[in-house]
């Protein structure tokens, strides 16, 4: 598996390899979240031994450059984290430019992802947010997702629609983290209630502070490894987990 994603096909899909590509999503009946809710929870997502599985997910739009750098430079402190509980698999999923949102495969290794990242470059755009949220839905349903984490500055889509989306995450048990850079006041807003709706957890960091980001993205690693105990225990000596565990439900 390279890893590579391909074109995307527009609409709600989000473009990722052919072994893993997601179908496009449709409107929901009750029997349906009946049914992916059953077999999400079969997962049993924290089970002893149970390889953890995150989505990272990252606004790739043109204001977004300097922490995507940034981020390229501190994934490999998730995978870092993870191997002291367990094992982790990320899904990187990005949106940029005209109606672009691509995923990858699932990849184990820190330098696979380093790589892929670095060949991604962040073009002009609206927030494609609802997609993310589509994409994790999928996965949960298709493999188990045990978190999302998303990275972003921004939020140009209608909310209640994204709270719908993650009104369905919630009901899945995956929480989303949302990590905020800056101090839009419209985005604060959407990320809250998403992390709200998801049982996740909104938290701000300033433009550039890696070392702020890096805690949240260590954190992230531990719920998605090793659940809430993991995460406890390493709030005990990181402000950034403390920051995370004070919202989870």
């Amino acid at each position: 598996m390279s890893g590579e994603p391909i074109k995307p096909r527009g609409g709600d899909a989000v473009s990722a390899q052919a072994d893993g590509a997601p179908s496009k999503a449709g409107t929901s009946t009750s029997e349906d979240i009946t049914a992916f809710v059953a077999k999400a929870r079969a997962l049993s997502p924290h089970a002893p031994g149970a390889k953890g599985r995150l989505i990272f997910a990252l606004d790739a739009t043109m204001s977004r450059q300097p922490t995507w750098d940034m981020a390229c430079a501190l994934q490999a402190d998730m995978f870092r984290e993870a191997a002291a509980l367990g094992s982790l698999d990320i899904r990187l999923v990005y949106y940029r430019g005209f109606n672009e949102c691509r995923a990858t495969g699932w990849i184990s290794d820190s330098s696979k992802l380093a790589t892929l990242m670095s060949k991604i470059d962040c073009r002009g755009g609206d927030t494609q947010i609802g997609k993310v949220l589509s994409e994790a839905r999928r996965e949960a349903v298709a493999s188990g997702v045990r978190a999302v984490v998303f990275v972003g500055d921004a939020m140009e889509e209608k909310v209640d629609e994204l709270c719908a989306k993650a009104g369905e995450l919630g009901m899945l048990k995956v929480p989303v983290f949302l990590f905020q850079e800056g101090h839009d006041t419209v985005a604060e807003r959407a990320f809250r209630e998403i992390a709200r709706l998801t049982g996740g957890a909104w938290c701000r960091f300033d433009p550039g502070a890696a070392a702020q980001l890096r805690e949240l993205l260590r954190a992230a690693a531990a719920y998605a490894v090793g659940g809430r105990e993991a995460l406890l225990k390493l709030a005990k000596g990181e402000s950034g987990a403390a920051r995370l565990i004070g919202q989870l439900k």
